[in-house]
């Protein structure tokens, strides 16, 4: 061992001596209501956001890595104490951030109070520059009323007040006029970036497979289209992201059932075939497990499949698995627990209540507790530690209901309903709340989008699609170096003043 070598070892032996002894602390970290001594020094050389922390960023770069981790993850770090000891100047960059990770802006709110809270003398007087960082307007009149007029910081501020008003009025104003926020560019109303972006691809619309892809913003709740290179319209077919592409399996276009694997790049908004599939499969399950691609079932022409295959993306490769106990088409799939689980779909004659889970290790299906109800074109995914299965077709009724699977007692509950019935739907996971996309509502193709929130067990509306389709597919996909390609322009309108919106409504 070289001397470099053991005078690190040495070092690092001296430091967690002083820790276990409790010397030199300098810093407390508070973790869920625990409290851990802590060296400043060591945390300024493993995590960049603490050496910023603690140094107050002079390193423009090392600032910037924690702006940044202070911005993606804001709801966790706002509960920390380290939070607190941000100077009022860093807390309003922060806060003013587009990227300003936080599912609701009343977040913001809240950090601002918490922050006051944590030295209220020195703090209570930057009451008004920091309100003017939280997008008011993004929460509604009643919480402004309730929480921000009536509170005592606010209410004997007259800069505050002058921001709740405006907020309250804006609100008011698009309201009245039944406009969205959606495209306005004032501070106040300006939406925060999305940490990720909802997909729906192709599908079946006006009597024809497209090749369509709408993507889904979260934060304005809104839908645009994303051109995508003339991609092959298809629907009745699966698509999942991994390792930062999109990658869509099988599928029919209204004449050809295909075994093709084609990959979507996010950046150029292209389309690269790669191996196709063993066999065709038309209402194919697909998902992911492990960094591999599994495709389940389906149909091909009029036979429906029990068989399966698996793709590694490293080498270009798909190979066969243990075939399913029975042939599934217009199934659904997801993995839980390194386990992939299917449900429900039909065998060409009957629409099946059963369900069964792959164990990879083992290349073994077993049979699991079947569903209540028959459910074919239904919606499964994983979610808050269940498999949930949504909607679907009974063979008489295009079903409203919803159940989750417990892997743990094999059993299934039944959950809340959702607003509208539908089969052939896409259906997708974001930041907890499941969101259903289109499908076959009984009588036509729906662009209707609603999500379900398993904390409420309560389902609520979201912005529907552009367009009418049912046998699209979804997926969820982060980490887009080109994000505005794929959300509502924050900058391409001038900004409008108050005045001037409040001006249109006369």
């Amino acid at each position: 061992m070289n001397n470099e070598m053991m005078a690190s070892k040495q070092s690092s032996s001296v430091y967690n001596d002083l820790r276990l002894e409790g010397k030199l602390m300098d810093a407390v970290i508070r973790v869920e209501g625990v409290e851990f001594n802590i060296h400043k020094i060591i945390l300024c050389n493993c995590s960049p956001y603490f050496r910023a922390l603690f140094t107050r960023c002079s390193d423009p770069e090392r600032k910037h890595k924690a702006y940044t981790y202070i911005s993606d993850n804001f709801e966790e770090v706002m509960s920390c104490e380290e939070f607190l000891q941000l100077s009022v100047q860093e807390l309003s960059d922060i806060l003013g951030r587009d990227d300003l990770n936080v599912r609701k802006e009343s977040t913001v709110y809240d950090a601002v109070l918490r922050w006051i809270a944590h030295i209220p003398k020195q703090r209570e007087q930057h009451i008004s520059v920091l309100l003017s960082k939280v997008r008011l307007t993004l929460t509604s009149e009643q919480y402004i009323r309730n929480n921000v007029i009536s509170h005592p910081l606010v209410k004997d501020n007259s800069e505050c007040l002058q921001i709740a008003s405006n907020s309250i009025a804006i609100i008011g104003h698009f309201l009245r006029h039944r406009r969205s926020l959606v495209g306005v560019c004032n501070q106040l109303v300006r939406h925060r970036l999305p940490k990720v972006i909802l997909l729906a691809i192709g599908g079946w619309s006006d009597d024809n497979s497209t090749n369509g892809i709408e993507a889904y913003d979260i934060r304005a709740n809104c839908w645009i289209n994303v051109e995508n290179g003339l991609g092959c319209p298809r629907a009745y077919h699966g698509a999942v992201f991994l390792n930062g592409h999109v990658y869509c399996v099988g599928g029919y276009n209204g004449g050809v059932f295909y075994n093709n694997l084609d990959r979507f790049d996010l950046s150029t908004r292209t389309w690269h075939e790669l191996t196709p599939m063993h066999r065709r499969r038309c209402n194919v399950s697909v998902t992911v497990l492990n960094g591999c691609i599994y495709a389940m079932g389906g149909k091909d022409r009029d036979v429906r499949l029990s068989s399966a295959e698996r793709y590694r993306p490293e080498i270009n490769q798909w190979s066969r698995i243990a075939p399913m106990n029975e042939p599934r088409s217009c199934a659904g799939c997801a993995t839980l627990h390194n386990k992939v689980y299917i449900c429900g779909g039909c065998d060409g004659i009957d629409r099946l209540q059963t369900a069964e889970c792959y164990n990879p290790e083992t290349d073994q299906w077993t049979e699991i507790a079947p569903m209540s109800v028959s459910r074919s074109g239904v919606g499964v995914i994983a979610y808050s530690d269940r498999v949930f299965a949504v909607g679907g077709f009974d063979g008489n009724t295009c079903l409203q209901s919803a159940e989750a699977y417990n892997p743990q007692t094999n059993t299934w509950h039944t959950v809340s309903s959702m607003l509208t019935p539908r089969s052939n739907f896409g259906l997708e996971v974001i930041e907890d709340r499941l969101f259903v996309v289109g499908g076959y509502d009984g009588n036509i193709p729906t662009n209707y989008v609603e999500f379900y929130d398993a904390a409420r067990d309560e389902w609520s509306e979201a912005c529907d699609m552009a367009i009418d389709r049912n046998a699209l597919s979804c997926c969820v996909v982060s980490g887009l170096s080109n994000l505005t390609s794929y959300i509502i322009p924050r900058d391409t309108l001038p900004p409008l003043t108050l005045e001037d919106e409040l001006e249109a409504s006369s």
